[in-house]
């Protein structure tokens, strides 16, 4: 069965969606029926990675089934180690964000469920698709559930924040679009495994531009601020946690690897643009009124971090890239969700209406310190280790970017720790009284497993940044486009 272990995962949320969709059933079924399938979908990950060999650097638990003969065009999926841990931070987090959407009782629960099942499947298609137009495919797919589940579910500027999404990632994929043919074309194939390298610089300049806009990156991340704070909170925490890390696996899959002379002629301004956006987004989180727009703009922050670290182009900064995307997916999902609890209880997520939450509420303030203190990447934090590998990746191409990286994760750390006292040890604003609670035993279900993977993470980050290529030194040949 390991060859269709990656069909599978791509199949069963989109079975689900459909069974969802059709199944005149009540909403507490139809969210139990949500969860099952999501909890099912980590199983088989499991299984997947398990079944795994990490010390191989070549695609595994493959399928290649010719589509198109005339094009080189096939359904090929397969993982790569990076890809396999790209593919369980999403399963594991669209599971939490599922069973918070069934806690939260969204309304038109049918709708809103199917939605989140095919967003998981389209999510898992993008990291395992081998075939450029298959992969294309995927991409769009994802476009699909997020315009509906942003533009009925979200707030009162929902419809702008919708609108400025999609034009965005329309432009973004119209770009990669023409790449995409153009390039496939002058290869005879458009299956990655097989298309050799490019010296184009306009064909790089549309898959980069598509993949920024995604991750977001400086200066094309203009959709985040209304769409990550119109959103419901869970999809936010997707938009942050694994949407984000769609545009940066494609840089790693895609730009990177298939343009390596482009890449190594525009590295400096590469590198620019990646500190712009580590420092641009640190010093707006920083400034931020809301525990939303604290997180955000981290996460733009984030991506110009691990950019650095791609485009350091050596085996630290791959490693420590790959490592701090699987990080950030976690625990900017948990920062979402637990700011998304808060919101519910308190009607704001503003600093100037909060504040005093530790007292009476063991819970809150034991979720908020420890995700917190992780997010500050302490010493012996899993953060920390994906942090270090990036700088000391990037180090070895100027100490200037490292330098760069140093200081924002000086303004990381102010930025977090205004948001832990924002909520738990400022004076109590007008919107916190005693009858808020405390998290209960459903919400602590939720955001503590994720936790509990950054804990785990923490005590042995060695499991992701030195499996991820498929061993020492496996790094630059892969990248380079030789490993298969």
């Amino acid at each position: 069965m390991n060859h269709w272990l990656t069909t599978i995962l791509i199949v069963v949320p989109f079975a689900g969606a459909l069974l969802i969709a059709l199944a005149p059933l009540p909403r507490y079924w139809v969210g139990s029926l949500a969860t099952l399938i999501s909890l099912v979908e980590v199983g088989f990950w499991i299984t997947a990675a398990s079944k795994f060999s990490f010390g191989d650097g070549s695609l595994q638990l493959a399928q290649n089934h010719p589509w198109f003969r005339d094009l080189g065009v096939s359904y090929h999926v397969g993982q790569y180690a990076y890809s396999l841990w790209l593919v369980g931070a999403t399963v594991v987090v669209m599971a939490a964000c599922v069973i918070y959407g069934w806690w939260a009782g969204r309304e038109r629960a049918r709708a809103y469920f199917a939605l989140m099942l095919l967003l998981t499947s389209a999510i898992v298609g993008v990291f395992t698709a081998q075939d450029l137009l298959l992969f294309y495919a995927f991409f769009e797919m994802m476009l699909i559930p997020l315009y509906v589940l942003i533009g009925v579910w979200g707030g009162a500027g929902r419809l702008h924040a919708t609108l400025t999404f999609v034009i965005y990632t329309i432009v973004g994929s119209v770009l990669m679009l023409a790449s995409i043919v153009i390039y496939g074309l002058q290869q005879g194939t458009f299956d990655l495994t097989q298309t050799g390298t490019s010296s184009s610089t306009w064909l790089f300049l549309g898959f980069v531009a598509a993949f920024a806009i995604k991750a977001p990156l400086f200066p094309l991340h203009g959709w985040l601020p209304e769409t990550y704070r119109e959103s419901p909170a869970e999809v936010s925490a997707v938009l942050s946690g694994i949407i984000s890390k769609v545009g940066l696996y494609g840089l790693l899959r895609i730009a990177i690897p298939k343009f390596p002379a482009v890449v190594h002629d525009w590295r400096i301004v590469l590198l620019v643009l990646a500190s712009i956006s580590l420092l641009y987004g640190s010093l707006l989180a920083f400034r931020a009124p809301d525990l939303r727009g604290v997180i955000m703009y981290s996460s733009l922050a984030q991506s110009g971090l691990i950019g650095l670290g791609l485009f350091a182009g050596n085996d630290l900064g791959f490693n420590g890239a790959v490592l701090q995307m699987v990080n950030h997916a976690l625990i900017s999902t948990t920062l979402f969700l637990i700011a998304g609890m808060i919101e519910r209880r308190t009607s704001t997520g503003e600093f100037s209406r909060l504040g005093g939450m530790a007292r009476g509420r063991p819970a809150l303030a034991t979720l908020v310190m420890t995700i917190g203190i992780i997010s500050l990447a302490v010493p012996l934090s899993t953060s920390f280790a994906g942090e270090f590998l990036i700088l000391a990746g990037v180090f070895q191409q100027a100490w200037i970017w490292a330098a760069i990286g140093a200081a924002a994760i000086v303004l990381a750390a102010m930025y977090m720790l205004r948001w832990i006292s924002g909520i738990l040890h400022q004076d109590p604003g007008a919107a916190v009284s005693d009858s808020a609670l405390d998290l209960r035993v459903g919400e602590l279900a939720i955001v503590v497993p994720l936790v509990l993977c950054l804990l785990g993470l923490s005590a042995w980050p060695n499991l992701i940044s030195h499996r991820s290529f498929g061993g020492d030194h496996a790094t630059t040949t892969l990248v380079q486009g030789q490993g298969r």
